[in-house]
Formats: C-alpha cells, structure tokens, sequence
C-alpha cells in the first residue's frame, strides 16, 4: 500500500509536563497529513464544500506505539481506504527519522450535503476524485 508523505519537526509547544508530545498533537498531526493529501486531489475540507458538500469526522481511531519529543522529525504517512459507502477512511502512520511507528489511527469522514443531509453515495464528482487519489496511490 502506498501513501502520502508529510514532514514536521515536533516543537515545543507540542511538548507536555512529561517531556514528550501531548497526546492531542498526534491528531492534529493527522490532520496536517489528511489535509496535503486530500487537497491534491481537491477533497479538503473547503474544496469539498465549495462543491456542495461536507465531510465530518464520524469515527476517530488512535493508538500510541511509542513518545515523541522536542524537535524529532516525523513523517505523517497517510493513505486512503476504498469503502462502499459515501465516506473517506484516512489511514495514517506517524514515523521517526529511524522508521520506527510512533502512531497509528483512522479517520472517517462521512458525506453530507451543505444542511448535513448525510449521502448514500458518493456523488460521480467526489467519486471521480477519491478515484483519482486511489490510483495515484496504486491503491485498488
């Protein structure tokens, strides 16, 4: 399975009283990797809506595999899960320069229109996309 790759430096404002990153900066690290995927093929958050719909986070998983600290570098892998429903799964990875998993977790998106009517199917424009992101990524 292929992904997409992020970089970031942990700072010292993600840092805890622990010394290591807070656990709330490792979705928001999810984030920044979702985000630079899903915007080269024009599904962020704006391009979704400036096309009529929306894609709320439905579900959220994450699970700490080991504690980053100040100014290690990080890459966010993120990929993208075909599902046969009218939702996005971003699948994401969070790696140590060394290649050792820092995190992994899950996001879900469901489509809705712009009042929150939720979609049965993605509609043939975001279908087109997530399928342009699919193969871009060498996914099936």
């Amino acid at each position: 399975m292929k992904f997409h790759e992020t970089k970031i430096a942990v700072r010292f404002n993600e840092i805890d009283a622990y010394r290591v990153a807070w656990h709330g900066h490792y979705v928001a690290w999810m984030e920044i990797g979702r985000n630079a995927l899903a915007g080269e093929f024009d599904l962020d958050a704006f391009q979704l809506a400036t096309v009529g719909y929306l894609g709320p986070v439905v579900a959220l998983e994450l699970k700490f595999l080991r504690p980053a600290r100040f100014n290690e570098e990080l890459t966010i892998r993120t990929t993208l899960r075909r599902t046969e429903t009218a939702t996005l799964e971003f699948i994401t990875t969070i790696v140590g320069s060394d290649g050792k998993k820092y995190a992994t977790g899950s996001t879900t998106h469901a489509l809705t229109d712009l009042d929150g009517v939720l979609q049965f199917q993605l509609p043939p424009l975001i279908a087109e996309r997530v399928n342009r992101l699919l193969a871009a990524l060498e996914l099936p």
